[in-house]
């Protein structure tokens, strides 16, 4: 029985993130999970008691695999400069992925207070990686400086979502004037 639930539950996570591809936030209704599932509709609310849990429980499933991608990028690279234009460049491609929309979608808020604090926290871990390649640079405020860049990203993203593609040139705009901010030279 436990493992029919499991399942279940994973179908209609599996729904969930199809759902916010498709059509953003407003797709994700019970209704619509219900249908795409198979389940009744009042079988939906014995799994989640609301959108914001839907979206909490993607966000607690995706985020360490969003993270786990941003890191691999940055590792690969071969200077604290590179190392910080995959920080931007693998966010964004995430971001443009639509498997990932509903990581994008948290911003949204309509999360409880408790879930957007996890979220920070997630969020916290990956600035955490920018602090450490900052602190490499010699820059003056490491700490500052990795949120300013986080910051550079989340308007990026946004931007994307607004012409629907995040596009080779809103990302290469944000690492150049990413890497400006943070060049030795200043």
């Amino acid at each position: 029985m436990a493992e029919h639930r499991h399942m279940q539950r994973a179908a209609l996570l599996d729904a969930a993130r199809s759902l916010l591809a498709e059509g953003g936030q407003g797709a994700l209704t019970f209704p619509a999970l219900a249908e795409r599932t198979g389940l009744a509709r009042s079988s939906v609310y014995e799994y989640f008691r609301s959108r914001a849990a839907v979206v909490e429980e993607l966000c607690a499933a995706d985020f360490p695999v969003w993270a786990g991608e941003v890191e691999a990028a940055m590792r690969a690279a071969d200077s604290p400069e590179e190392r910080i234009a995959a920080y931007i460049r693998s966010q964004l491609a995430l971001a443009g992925d639509r498997r990932h929309r509903a990581v994008v979608a948290i911003s949204s808020g309509e999360l409880s207070s408790g879930a957007r604090e996890r979220i920070r926290a997630a969020h916290g871990s990956l600035i955490e990686l920018v602090v450490g390649v900052l602190e490499e640079l010699g820059h003056p405020d490491p700490r500052l400086g990795a949120s300013l860049v986080q910051g550079v990203v989340d308007a990026a993203v946004r931007r994307a979502e607004l012409n629907a593609e995040p596009g080779v040139e809103v990302t290469e705009h944000a690492v150049r004037m990413v890497l400006r901010g943070v060049s030795r030279e200043s």
